[in-house]
């Protein structure tokens, strides 16, 4: 059965782009192997071995695909087909290299995805006799602004991981260990509509101070707070990802004090997000109220990541990134504080720059749930 993806008509546009943007970095021809470069591209989720599968993409012609014969199954799976690509197949003993620069003529400037391997990318600049450079500010340009398809599977994606959160008073309750509940979130992940369960942080109590604790065997005990960070992709690829801190009884009030800024900070850094906005000013406007309110060196991250095939993709919302947004661009706002040793807390949506502001992808309260 072939994988979900997008019409054929939609990775069309996307080829032709991407050669848009060589021509404009005066670029001869990017190469794209296996990744998320790759799916972008041509809906293909095949993974890099030691043979070599490579999407060519020249600043000016037509993009063809190099690929093993005995991997052209696995690529009828994509849009190739469909969208008229070219197919270049070879077999042990051929030059994969060769193959995938034939035509191109006099090479000055030739470009890879930032996933290829070394295994690959040493043979394709020797065949080449030219200096490879990333293509990542031609890739990073396109795929920082989701088109219509991918804002669709955004949402779907949102949709799903809220559905998750809305479930887990079912899970989350003292006598259990963060291990135990962590399976049960997992397993709703998948049901509630997603491809896998990619990760699943349950930080209790001084857990939840380490921003990138898993799991553990710790016993979640009373009038605590959990940090519960999930998220993974849709059948399209697409992924969610969204934090929410509960406290399993009534906590006291130094954490009620410092989740209010938090929560004040998240709404803060929402509110700033407008086309034309810099990527640093969301992230300042989140540390500014914690630092009136006395937390400044509680918020030990930045304030977001873009998202889409990638968990973790440009544009970072983080002090020093000067880029402005654009309607279309995804990313998180997630804020935290945390307090070694005793707790922490972070609250997480992703959000979608709109023509004349932001759309929230996650609706689930804000607030300091107590799941009793």
């Amino acid at each position: 059965m072939a994988e979900e993806r997008f019409s054929a008509s939609v990775y069309v546009a996307r080829l032709a782009r991407a050669a848009e943007l060589a021509r404009d970095a005066g670029l001869d021809a990017v190469i794209v192997t296996p990744g998320p470069d790759l799916q972008y591209l041509t809906g293909s989720r095949a993974s890099t071995f030691e043979r070599l599968t490579a999407l060519v993409v020249p600043a000016d012609g037509d993009p063809y695909v190099v690929v093993p014969r005995m991997e052209l199954a696995a690529l009828r799976a994509s849009a190739v087909g469909e969208a008229g690509i070219e197919v270049r197949d070879w077999v042990d003993g051929d030059d994969p290299y060769a193959l995938a620069l034939r035509g191109l003529g006099v090479l000055r400037r030739l470009a890879v995805a930032e996933a290829a391997p070394a295994l690959h990318t040493v043979p394709l600049a020797s065949t080449a006799d030219a200096r490879l450079e990333l293509a990542t500010p031609v890739l990073r340009r396109q795929r920082m602004v989701k088109d219509a398809a991918e804002l669709d599977a955004l949402r779907e994606a949102g949709a799903a991981i809220d559905r998750v959160h809305a479930r887990m008073a079912q899970w989350l309750r003292p006598g259990r260990t963060e291990r135990q509940v962590a399976a049960d979130i997992a397993a709703a992940i998948v049901e509630e509509g997603h491809a896998v369960a990619d990760f699943v942080i349950v930080g209790s109590g001084p857990n939840g101070a380490d921003p990138h604790h898993e799991v553990s065997d710790r016993v979640i005990g009373e009038g605590e707070t959990v940090v519960v960070d999930i998220g993974g992709p849709t059948a399209l690829g697409y992924n969610s990802d969204s934090t929410r801190t509960y406290a399993t009884g009534e906590v006291g009030a130094g954490i009620r004090e410092a989740y209010d800024a938090l929560q004040r900070a998240q709404q803060a850094a929402v509110d700033a997000v407008r086309p034309g906005a810099s990527a640093q000013s969301v992230d300042a406007a989140a540390r500014a109220v914690l630092a009136d309110a006395g937390f400044a060196d509680r918020f030990i991250h930045r304030t977001g990541h873009g998202i889409g095939l990638s968990v973790h993709e440009e544009p970072y919302i983080v002090a020093g990134n000067g880029i402005e947004l654009q309607p279309g661009m995804a990313f998180s706002i997630e804020p935290g504080v945390y307090f070694p040793g005793e707790w922490g807390a972070r609250i997480e949506d992703i959000v979608i720059v709109t023509d004349d502001g932001v759309e929230r992808l996650n609706v689930r309260p804000h607030e300091l749930a107590v799941l009793s």
